[in-house]
């Protein structure tokens, strides 16, 4: 399921990693959160869920 109107759009939208800590969203080559400095980041869901 797409976000965005372009498919080079959702590429950059769904290639990012999520802290569990801070929910903030980080690079996909982050080690680290870029907020908190918490290493215990997920990558972000590609579809999203039914309400």
């Amino acid at each position: 399921m797409f976000m965005g109107k372009f498919p080079e759009a959702d590429h950059e939208f769904n290639n990012v990693l999520i802290c569990q800590k801070c929910k903030a969203r980080n690079p996909a080559t982050a080690k680290r959160c870029r907020r908190c400095g918490s290493t215990d980041l997920r990558p972000k869901r590609k579809v999203m869920k039914k309400k």
